[in-house]
C-alpha cells in the first residue's frame, strides 16, 4: 500500500481547543507528514501525507478531536502522494 495525501477541513468547536497541537501529536506518532492550521471561519485545515492506513487513523483522530473539542464535520479529499513534506508543523 503506499503513500497517500489527504487535505482535511474540520468543522465544528476546533480552536480554542488544542486543536492544531493535538494534530500535531498524534500525527508525529503515526508518522504523518504535513500540516496543520485554523481558518478565518473557525474551522482547522490539515494536510496528512503517508502510508493510507496511518493517514485513515489521523482522518478516524479528527473526527474527535482532542478533549473540548465538538466536531460537527469532517470533509476530505483524497490525492497521490507527492512527497512535499519531511515533518508535521502547526502553520500560523
Amino acid at each position: 500500500m503506499g503513500n497517500v495525501t489527504a487535505h482535511v477541513i474540520v468543522k465544528g468547536r476546533v480552536q480554542g481547543v488544542f486543536y492544531r497541537a493535538s494534530t500535531r501529536n498524534e500525527a508525529r506518532i503515526l508518522n504523518v507528514d504535513g500540516w496543520v492550521r485554523n481558518r478565518s471561519d473557525g474551522s482547522v485545515e490539515a494536510c496528512f501525507e503517508g502510508q493510507k492506513k496511518d493517514v485513515d487513523k489521523m482522518i478516524m483522530w479528527c473526527r474527535k478531536g482532542p478533549c473540548g473539542a465538538y466536531v460537527s464535520e469532517v470533509n476530505v479529499e483524497w490525492g497521490g502522494s507527492e512527497k512535499k513534506y519531511q515533518n508535521f508543523s502547526v502553520r500560523y
